[in-house]
C-alpha cells in the first residue's frame, strides 16, 4: 500500500472543515488542517456570529424606545461605535481559540498556511513544503463577490463591515439578498441612512413572496430606501473620502459615506491548483461533487459552501459529519437536503421551511394556504404599527403541511421548533389538536383556520 504524511489533509478551516478534521481523527485518521486567515471560517470570523451579535446591538434602538411605553424612564442614549465593534472583535477572538482547541484535543495538525493542490494524493503549503495525504478535503467556502464596474475598488463587503473605524451617516448597500437585508437593518438601526440597490425589481429571491413583500413594506416604513432596476455604473471617491455611486435605470447619483458590496458569494477555489490536479469545478468555480462529497477524482472530497450547494453553516457541518463517518467511521450516511430551515435576520426577521405558496402549486398543485396576520402584543402596546405574518402551506390531498414562512419577531426562534414538525410531515389536523401556548406568538401556529 503506498504511504502517505497523512490519512486527511483538509484544506479550510471553517465549520465544515473543523467538523471533518475533529471526527476523522476521533476515529483514527492521522489529520492535518491548514488555513491561511484564521481558524472558524466564515461563520465564526466573518459571517454569521459577529452579523448576529451587530443584529442584537441595532435592535436596541427600537428597544430603548419602546421601553418608555413600558414605564421605563429612559434617558438620551448615545451609540457607541468602537465599542461594540471591538467587543464583537473580541468574542469572535474567543471563539477562535474555542476551535482551536477542539482541533488540538483530538490530535488534528493545524497549519496556518495557505495549501494549494498539486496531485491527486499532493499538497504544497506556502512555505513551500510538501505534503501527501490519502485523501484531501477541501473546505475552504466561499468570498463576496464584486461587480465589474468602475470604482468598484472604493466598496467594501460584508467581510470589511465589521472593522469600520467609525459609522458612517449614509449607507449604500448593492444586492436584495439575505445579506444586504440585514445589514440594512444594521446600519438604520445604527442611525444610518440607508439605501438598498438591486439591478432587479426583486428582494430575496426564493422566499416567499408575501413574507419578503412583508419585509419591504416595514422597511420602507422605518426609513430604509430602495432602488431597483438599478445595475451599478460607476463609483467615484470624493477629496474628503465620501463617494458618488451611479447607477442605471434613472435617478440621481447616491452619495454615501460606504458602499458596500452584498451582491452574493463565490466558491474560493481561485489558485487552488485543483483544475490542475484534474477535479472538475462548474462555472461558478465551485467543486462538482456526488452525494458522498466526493470530486470526479477519487481522494479528492469537498464539503460546505465551495460545493455551492446550500451555502448555511449548518449544512456544512452536517456535510463535514457525513463525510468522516462515511470515509473513516464506516457508518456511511449521506446528508438530507429537504426541508431544510433558513432565517434572515433582517429587523423584523424572516424564517421558513420547506416549499414557499409558489414552489407547491407548481410542485403539488392544489394546495391550501393558511395565514395569521396580527400586531404582536409588544408592538400594541409600544404604539408599533409593524405586523407580523405566518403563513403555512398544505397539499390539499393529503392535509400534510408541506411549507411555514414566517415574519415578526423571534421568527427564527419560533422557526426551529415548528420545522421539526415539517420535516416529520405532520398534517394540519395535528396542529390543529395541539393546544396553545398563551399568550405567545407562536400560538399562531396552531390557530390558523
Amino acid at each position: 500500500m503506498a504511504q502517505y504524511d497523512y490519512d486527511l489533509f483538509v484544506i479550510g478551516a471553517g465549520s465544515g472543515g473543523v467538523r471533518a478534521a475533529r471526527v476523522s481523527a476521533a476515529y483514527g485518521a492521522k489529520v492535518a488542517i491548514a488555513e491561511e486567515h484564521r481558524v472558524g471560517g466564515t461563520c465564526v470570523i466573518r459571517g454569521c456570529v459577529p452579523k448576529k451579535l451587530l443584529v442584537y446591538g441595532s435592535h436596541f434602538a427600537e428597544d430603548l424606545h419602546d421601553a418608555k411605553q413600558f414605564g421605563w424612564d429612559v434617558p438620551e442614549c448615545a451609540f457607541d461605535w468602537p465599542r461594540l465593534r471591538d467587543s464583537v472583535l473580541a468574542e469572535v477572538t474567543r471563539l477562535e481559540g474555542i476551535y482551536t482547541n477542539t482541533l488540538d484535543s483530538n490530535k488534528v495538525e493545524v497549519i496556518h498556511e495557505r495549501a494549494t493542490v498539486t496531485g491527486p494524493h499532493d499538497i504544497t503549503l506556502a512555505g513551500g513544503r510538501q505534503v501527501t495525504a490519502r485523501t484531501i478535503l477541501i473546505a475552504v467556502g466561499a468570498w463576496p463577490a464584486r461587480p465589474d464596474c468602475e470604482g468598484a475598488e472604493h466598496g467594501i463587503t460584508s467581510n470589511e463591515a465589521f472593522h469600520l473605524e467609525t459609522m458612517p451617516k449614509r449607507v449604500v448597500i448593492a444586492g436584495g439578498g439575505y445579506i444586504a437585508n440585514e445589514f440594512a437593518g444594521i446600519f438604520h438601526g445604527f442611525g444610518a441612512h440607508v439605501t438598498i440597490v438591486n439591478r432587479t425589481d426583486q428582494i430575496l429571491r426564493g422566499y416567499d413572496e408575501q413574507i419578503r413583500d412583508r419585509l419591504l413594506q416595514i422597511s420602507m416604513t422605518k426609513g430604509i430606501d430602495f432602488r431597483f432596476h438599478a445595475p451599478f455604473e460607476k463609483v467615484e471617491k470624493q477629496e474628503d473620502g465620501s463617494l458618488i455611486v451611479h447607477t442605471g435605470g434613472g435617478g440621481d447619483p447616491l452619495h454615501a459615506d460606504v458602499l458596500m458590496f452584498a451582491t452574493g458569494r463565490v466558491p474560493k477555489t481561485r489558485g487552488l491548483g485543483l483544475e490542475e490536479a484534474g477535479v472538475e469545478l462548474d462555472k461558478h468555480g465551485a467543486v462538482v461533487v456526488d452525494a458522498d462529497n466526493k470530486s470526479n477524482v477519487d481522494s479528492i472530497y469537498a464539503v460546505g459552501d465551495v460545493t455551492n450547494r446550500v451555502q448555511l453553516t449548518p449544512v456544512a457541518i452536517r456535510e463535514g459529519q457525513a463525510f468522516a463517518d462515511t470515509v473513516f467511521g464506516n457508518k456511511p450516511h449521506r446528508v438530507d437536503y429537504t426541508n431544510i430551515p433558513s432565517a434572515v435576520f433582517s429587523h423584523p426577521p424572516m424564517a421558513g421551511v420547506g416549499l414557499t405558496e409558489a414552489q407547491a402549486r407548481n410542485k403539488l398543485g392544489s394546495v391550501k394556504i393558511y395565514t395569521s396576520d396580527f400586531r404582536a402584543m409588544k408592538n400594541v402596546l409600544a404604539g408599533r404599527h409593524e405586523r407580523a405574518l405566518y403563513k403555512m402551506i398544505v397539499e390539499e390531498q393529503t392535509e400534510r403541511v408541506v411549507g411555514l414562512h414566517m415574519i415578526g419577531p423571534d421568527a427564527p426562534e419560533i422557526l426551529q421548533a415548528a420545522a421539526v414538525a415539517v420535516k416529520a410531515g405532520l398534517s394540519k389536523q395535528a396542529w390543529d389538536e395541539t393546544v396553545a401556548l398563551h399568550p405567545s406568538m407562536a400560538e399562531e401556529l396552531v390557530l390558523m383556520k
